[in-house]
Protein backbone atom coordinates (compact mmCIF):
# COMPACT_ATOMS: atom_id res chain seq x y z
CA UNK A 1 0.00 0.00 0.00
CA UNK A 2 1.29 3.43 -0.94
CA UNK A 3 0.55 6.35 1.35
CA UNK A 4 0.14 9.89 0.05
CA UNK A 5 -0.10 13.18 1.90
CA UNK A 6 -3.74 13.53 0.82
CA UNK A 7 -4.52 10.02 2.03
CA UNK A 8 -2.83 10.59 5.40
CA UNK A 9 -4.25 14.09 5.92
CA UNK A 10 -7.79 12.70 5.50
CA UNK A 11 -7.24 10.75 8.75
CA UNK A 12 -6.63 13.96 10.75
CA UNK A 13 -3.11 13.21 12.00
CA UNK A 14 -1.43 15.25 14.70
CA UNK A 15 0.54 18.26 13.43
CA UNK A 16 3.91 16.83 14.50
CA UNK A 17 3.34 13.47 12.83
CA UNK A 18 2.09 15.01 9.59
CA UNK A 19 5.07 17.37 9.40
CA UNK A 20 7.39 14.40 9.95
CA UNK A 21 5.70 12.55 7.07
CA UNK A 22 6.08 15.54 4.74
CA UNK A 23 9.67 16.22 5.77
CA UNK A 24 11.08 12.70 5.93
CA UNK A 25 9.02 11.01 3.22
CA UNK A 26 8.04 13.92 0.97
CA UNK A 27 4.39 13.14 1.61
CA UNK A 28 4.45 9.62 0.20
CA UNK A 29 5.82 6.16 0.86
CA UNK A 30 5.16 2.45 1.25
CA UNK A 31 2.90 1.68 4.23
CA UNK A 32 5.26 -0.72 6.05
CA UNK A 33 8.32 1.37 5.19
CA UNK A 34 6.68 4.38 6.86
CA UNK A 35 5.84 2.28 9.95
CA UNK A 36 9.46 1.10 10.15
CA UNK A 37 10.79 4.65 9.77
CA UNK A 38 8.50 5.97 12.50
CA UNK A 39 9.67 3.26 14.92
CA UNK A 40 13.32 3.88 14.01
CA UNK A 41 12.80 7.59 14.72
CA UNK A 42 11.32 6.86 18.15
CA UNK A 43 7.76 7.73 17.07
CA UNK A 44 6.21 4.42 18.13
CA UNK A 45 2.94 6.05 19.15
CA UNK A 46 2.59 7.59 15.68
CA UNK A 47 3.28 4.19 14.10
CA UNK A 48 0.52 2.60 16.21
CA UNK A 49 -1.85 5.43 15.24
CA UNK A 50 -1.08 4.87 11.56
CA UNK A 51 -1.79 1.14 11.92
CA UNK A 52 -5.08 1.95 13.65
CA UNK A 53 -6.09 4.16 10.72
CA UNK A 54 -5.09 2.00 7.75
CA UNK A 55 -5.48 -1.46 9.27
CA UNK A 56 -3.66 -4.77 8.76
CA UNK A 57 -2.12 -6.25 5.63
CA UNK A 58 -1.59 -9.84 4.51
CA UNK A 59 2.20 -9.53 4.67
CA UNK A 60 4.18 -12.08 6.73
CA UNK A 61 7.54 -11.32 8.33
CA UNK A 62 9.53 -14.42 9.33
CA UNK A 63 12.56 -14.11 11.61
CA UNK A 64 14.75 -16.45 13.66
CA UNK A 65 14.85 -14.09 16.65
CA UNK A 66 13.64 -10.59 17.42
CA UNK A 67 15.47 -8.34 19.88
CA UNK A 68 14.62 -4.67 19.37
CA UNK A 69 13.53 -1.45 21.02
CA UNK A 70 10.08 -1.75 19.41
CA UNK A 71 8.36 -3.21 16.37
CA UNK A 72 5.10 -2.31 14.61
CA UNK A 73 4.29 -4.63 11.71
CA UNK A 74 1.07 -4.40 9.69
CA UNK A 75 0.80 -8.12 8.90
CA UNK A 76 1.66 -11.37 10.69
CA UNK A 77 4.91 -11.64 12.62
CA UNK A 78 6.41 -15.14 12.89
CA UNK A 79 9.56 -15.59 15.02
CA UNK A 80 11.13 -19.00 15.41
CA UNK A 81 12.93 -18.59 18.75
CA UNK A 82 11.43 -15.67 20.68
CA UNK A 83 10.49 -11.98 20.83
CA UNK A 84 12.19 -9.52 23.18
CA UNK A 85 11.41 -5.79 22.88
CA UNK A 86 12.06 -2.88 25.22
CA UNK A 87 8.72 -1.15 24.63
CA UNK A 88 6.02 -2.20 22.13
CA UNK A 89 5.52 -5.28 19.97
CA UNK A 90 2.52 -4.91 17.71
CA UNK A 91 1.17 -6.83 14.73
CA UNK A 92 -1.77 -5.90 12.55
CA UNK A 93 -2.67 -9.58 12.36
CA UNK A 94 -1.04 -12.37 14.42
CA UNK A 95 2.03 -12.77 16.63
CA UNK A 96 3.45 -16.30 16.48
CA UNK A 97 6.66 -17.54 18.10
CA UNK A 98 8.15 -20.86 19.11
CA UNK A 99 9.71 -19.17 22.15
CA UNK A 100 8.46 -16.53 24.55
CA UNK A 101 7.29 -12.93 24.15
CA UNK A 102 8.57 -10.16 26.42
CA UNK A 103 7.71 -6.48 26.04
CA UNK A 104 8.46 -3.60 28.37
CA UNK A 105 5.23 -1.72 27.63
CA UNK A 106 2.66 -3.59 25.55
CA UNK A 107 1.91 -6.62 23.39
CA UNK A 108 -0.81 -6.03 20.78
CA UNK A 109 -2.14 -8.13 17.90
CA UNK A 110 -5.18 -7.65 15.71
CA UNK A 111 -5.73 -11.41 15.67
CA UNK A 112 -4.02 -14.24 17.60
CA UNK A 113 -1.01 -14.31 19.93
CA UNK A 114 0.71 -17.70 20.18
CA UNK A 115 3.90 -18.43 22.15
CA UNK A 116 5.82 -21.63 22.76
CA UNK A 117 7.15 -20.15 26.01
CA UNK A 118 6.12 -17.38 28.43
CA UNK A 119 4.19 -14.20 27.57
CA UNK A 120 5.19 -11.23 29.73
CA UNK A 121 4.35 -7.54 29.38
CA UNK A 122 5.41 -4.66 31.60
CA UNK A 123 2.18 -2.95 30.54
CA UNK A 124 -0.88 -4.32 28.80
CA UNK A 125 -1.76 -7.12 26.39
CA UNK A 126 -4.47 -6.83 23.75
CA UNK A 127 -5.53 -9.36 21.12
CA UNK A 128 -8.44 -9.47 18.73
CA UNK A 129 -8.35 -13.27 18.64
CA UNK A 130 -6.98 -16.03 20.89
CA UNK A 131 -4.00 -15.85 23.25
CA UNK A 132 -2.11 -19.09 23.95
CA UNK A 133 1.11 -19.75 25.88
CA UNK A 134 2.84 -23.07 26.47
CA UNK A 135 4.17 -21.57 29.72
CA UNK A 136 2.53 -18.73 31.68
CA UNK A 137 1.05 -15.30 30.98
CA UNK A 138 2.08 -12.35 33.17
CA UNK A 139 0.69 -8.89 32.41
CA UNK A 140 1.51 -5.88 34.59
CA UNK A 141 -1.69 -3.98 33.80
CA UNK A 142 -4.73 -5.03 31.74
CA UNK A 143 -5.32 -8.08 29.55
CA UNK A 144 -7.98 -7.74 26.83
CA UNK A 145 -8.74 -10.69 24.56
CA UNK A 146 -11.40 -10.99 21.88
CA UNK A 147 -11.13 -14.80 21.82
CA UNK A 148 -9.93 -17.49 24.24
CA UNK A 149 -6.99 -17.26 26.65
CA UNK A 150 -5.09 -20.45 27.49
CA UNK A 151 -1.84 -21.04 29.38
CA UNK A 152 -0.32 -24.24 30.73
CA UNK A 153 0.99 -22.39 33.80
CA UNK A 154 -0.35 -19.31 35.66
CA UNK A 155 -2.28 -16.38 34.20
CA UNK A 156 -1.67 -13.15 36.14
CA UNK A 157 -2.73 -9.55 35.54
CA UNK A 158 -2.13 -6.37 37.54
CA UNK A 159 -5.48 -4.89 36.52
CA UNK A 160 -8.61 -6.27 34.83
CA UNK A 161 -8.62 -9.53 32.94
CA UNK A 162 -11.28 -9.27 30.19
CA UNK A 163 -11.84 -12.27 27.91
CA UNK A 164 -14.63 -12.66 25.35
CA UNK A 165 -14.24 -16.45 25.07
CA UNK A 166 -12.93 -19.07 27.52
CA UNK A 167 -10.25 -18.52 30.16
CA UNK A 168 -8.16 -21.61 30.92
CA UNK A 169 -5.00 -21.96 33.03
CA UNK A 170 -3.18 -25.15 33.96
CA UNK A 171 -2.31 -23.57 37.32
CA UNK A 172 -3.60 -20.36 39.00
CA UNK A 173 -5.55 -17.39 37.62
CA UNK A 174 -4.85 -14.25 39.61
CA UNK A 175 -5.63 -10.58 39.03
CA UNK A 176 -5.55 -7.44 41.15
CA UNK A 177 -8.54 -6.15 39.17
CA UNK A 178 -11.70 -7.88 37.95
CA UNK A 179 -12.17 -11.03 35.87
CA UNK A 180 -14.82 -10.65 33.17
CA UNK A 181 -15.21 -13.72 30.97
CA UNK A 182 -17.81 -14.15 28.25
CA UNK A 183 -17.66 -17.95 28.41
CA UNK A 184 -16.21 -20.29 31.06
CA UNK A 185 -13.25 -20.19 33.47
CA UNK A 186 -11.19 -23.28 34.26
CA UNK A 187 -8.03 -23.42 36.40
CA UNK A 188 -5.95 -26.31 37.69
CA UNK A 189 -5.21 -24.18 40.76
CA UNK A 190 -7.13 -21.28 42.26
CA UNK A 191 -9.05 -18.38 40.72
CA UNK A 192 -8.53 -15.11 42.60
CA UNK A 193 -9.56 -11.51 41.84
CA UNK A 194 -9.27 -8.42 44.02
CA UNK A 195 -12.49 -7.14 42.43
CA UNK A 196 -15.47 -8.98 40.89
CA UNK A 197 -15.49 -12.26 39.00
CA UNK A 198 -18.14 -12.64 36.31
CA UNK A 199 -18.36 -15.55 33.85
CA UNK A 200 -21.02 -16.13 31.24
CA UNK A 201 -20.81 -19.91 31.68
CA UNK A 202 -19.29 -22.04 34.48
CA UNK A 203 -16.25 -21.69 36.73
CA UNK A 204 -14.13 -24.70 37.75
CA UNK A 205 -11.03 -24.46 39.96
CA UNK A 206 -8.80 -27.16 41.42
CA UNK A 207 -8.16 -24.80 44.35
CA UNK A 208 -10.27 -21.97 45.75
CA UNK A 209 -12.42 -19.39 43.98
CA UNK A 210 -12.07 -16.03 45.73
CA UNK A 211 -13.52 -12.66 44.74
CA UNK A 212 -12.93 -9.29 46.39
CA UNK A 213 -16.39 -8.18 45.28
CA UNK A 214 -19.32 -10.10 43.76
CA UNK A 215 -18.89 -13.57 42.24
CA UNK A 216 -21.29 -14.51 39.44
CA UNK A 217 -21.59 -17.09 36.69
CA UNK A 218 -24.30 -18.09 34.26
CA UNK A 219 -23.93 -21.83 34.86
CA UNK A 220 -22.32 -23.71 37.78
CA UNK A 221 -19.46 -23.19 40.26
CA UNK A 222 -17.07 -25.90 41.45
CA UNK A 223 -13.92 -25.57 43.60
CA UNK A 224 -11.50 -28.12 44.99
CA UNK A 225 -11.23 -25.92 48.10
CA UNK A 226 -13.38 -22.91 49.14
CA UNK A 227 -15.70 -20.55 47.28
CA UNK A 228 -15.55 -17.11 48.90
CA UNK A 229 -16.61 -13.59 47.95
CA UNK A 230 -16.71 -10.25 49.72
CA UNK A 231 -20.01 -9.61 47.93
CA UNK A 232 -22.80 -11.90 46.76
CA UNK A 233 -22.30 -15.33 45.16
CA UNK A 234 -24.67 -15.89 42.23
CA UNK A 235 -24.83 -19.03 40.11
CA UNK A 236 -27.29 -19.66 37.30
CA UNK A 237 -27.25 -23.34 38.27
CA UNK A 238 -25.42 -25.13 41.14
CA UNK A 239 -22.36 -24.60 43.35
CA UNK A 240 -20.00 -27.19 44.85
CA UNK A 241 -16.93 -26.73 47.06
CA UNK A 242 -14.77 -29.26 48.90
CA UNK A 243 -14.40 -26.58 51.58
CA UNK A 244 -16.85 -23.82 52.45
CA UNK A 245 -19.07 -21.51 50.41
CA UNK A 246 -19.14 -18.07 51.99
CA UNK A 247 -20.47 -14.72 50.79
CA UNK A 248 -19.54 -11.33 52.24
CA UNK A 249 -21.20 -9.77 55.27
CA UNK A 250 -24.76 -8.77 54.45
CA UNK A 251 -24.74 -10.68 51.14
CA UNK A 252 -26.28 -13.98 50.11
CA UNK A 253 -25.50 -17.16 48.19
CA UNK A 254 -27.89 -17.55 45.28
CA UNK A 255 -27.95 -20.78 43.26
CA UNK A 256 -30.44 -21.86 40.59
CA UNK A 257 -31.10 -18.35 39.30
CA UNK A 258 -31.59 -19.69 35.76
CA UNK A 259 -33.33 -22.93 36.73
CA UNK A 260 -36.99 -23.82 37.23
CA UNK A 261 -37.94 -24.47 40.86
CA UNK A 262 -39.03 -28.03 40.13
CA UNK A 263 -35.56 -28.80 38.69
CA UNK A 264 -33.53 -27.45 41.63
CA UNK A 265 -32.75 -30.90 43.03
CA UNK A 266 -30.91 -31.73 39.79
CA UNK A 267 -29.74 -28.39 38.45
CA UNK A 268 -29.31 -26.09 41.45
CA UNK A 269 -27.50 -28.32 43.93
CA UNK A 270 -25.36 -26.64 46.59
CA UNK A 271 -22.67 -28.85 48.18
CA UNK A 272 -20.01 -27.84 50.73
CA UNK A 273 -18.56 -28.95 54.08
CA UNK A 274 -21.36 -27.08 55.82
CA UNK A 275 -24.51 -25.29 54.76
CA UNK A 276 -23.75 -21.62 53.92
CA UNK A 277 -25.30 -19.37 56.55
CA UNK A 278 -26.30 -16.94 53.79
CA UNK A 279 -27.87 -19.53 51.43
CA UNK A 280 -30.87 -17.75 49.90
CA UNK A 281 -31.69 -20.03 46.97
CA UNK A 282 -30.68 -23.42 45.64
CA UNK A 283 -31.07 -27.08 46.67
CA UNK A 284 -28.82 -27.84 49.65
CA UNK A 285 -27.34 -31.35 49.22
CA UNK A 286 -24.41 -31.20 51.62
CA UNK A 287 -23.43 -33.61 54.42
CA UNK A 288 -25.89 -32.20 56.94
CA UNK A 289 -28.80 -32.16 54.50
CA UNK A 290 -30.82 -34.90 52.83
CA UNK A 291 -30.63 -35.30 49.08
CA UNK A 292 -33.78 -35.64 47.04
CA UNK A 293 -34.77 -39.01 45.72
CA UNK A 294 -33.04 -39.87 42.47
CA UNK A 295 -30.50 -37.04 42.70
CA UNK A 296 -26.74 -37.56 42.53
CA UNK A 297 -25.10 -38.23 45.95
CA UNK A 298 -22.97 -35.27 47.10
CA UNK A 299 -19.78 -37.36 47.32
CA UNK A 300 -19.90 -38.35 43.63
CA UNK A 301 -17.21 -36.58 41.55
CA UNK A 302 -18.44 -33.49 39.76
CA UNK A 303 -19.44 -34.31 36.21
CA UNK A 304 -20.31 -30.91 34.81
CA UNK A 305 -17.70 -30.87 32.02
CA UNK A 306 -19.52 -33.52 30.04
CA UNK A 307 -21.46 -32.71 26.90
CA UNK A 308 -24.33 -30.30 27.32
CA UNK A 309 -27.32 -32.21 28.58
CA UNK A 310 -29.57 -29.54 30.04
CA UNK A 311 -32.30 -27.88 28.05
CA UNK A 312 -32.80 -24.14 28.17
CA UNK A 313 -35.81 -24.49 30.46
CA UNK A 314 -33.57 -25.83 33.21
CA UNK A 315 -34.17 -29.60 33.08
CA UNK A 316 -30.86 -31.50 33.25
CA UNK A 317 -29.98 -35.22 33.25
CA UNK A 318 -29.17 -36.82 36.59
CA UNK A 319 -25.55 -37.36 35.47
CA UNK A 320 -24.86 -33.62 35.66
CA UNK A 321 -24.14 -32.74 39.27
CA UNK A 322 -25.29 -29.24 40.26
CA UNK A 323 -26.62 -28.64 36.76
CA UNK A 324 -23.30 -27.21 35.57
CA UNK A 325 -22.72 -27.48 31.85
CA UNK A 326 -19.26 -27.48 30.27
CA UNK A 327 -17.68 -24.04 30.13
CA UNK A 328 -14.99 -25.29 27.76
CA UNK A 329 -13.58 -28.53 26.44
CA UNK A 330 -11.25 -30.30 28.83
Amino acid sequence: MQLTKKFVKAKNPCAGGYKWFLRDHNGQGDYQAVLDALVADGRVGDACWLLDQFGPTDAVLRLDTLDATAIVFAGTLEVRLGINVDTVVRAGRSLITGGGIRAGESIVAGENITAGGNIASGGNLRAGGDVAADWGIEIATRLDCGGNVRAKWDICAGQDLAVTGHLHAGQDINTQGAIKCGQGIKAGGGVTAEQEINAGCGIQAGGSIQSGEHLACGWGLIAGEDIRAEGAIRAGEGAQAAGVIEAGAGHGVYAGLSVRLDAWDLCARVVAQSRPAQLVSGHWAGPDGATSAGSTPPDQPWNGWMDVGASRDGVAPASTLSGSRPCQPS
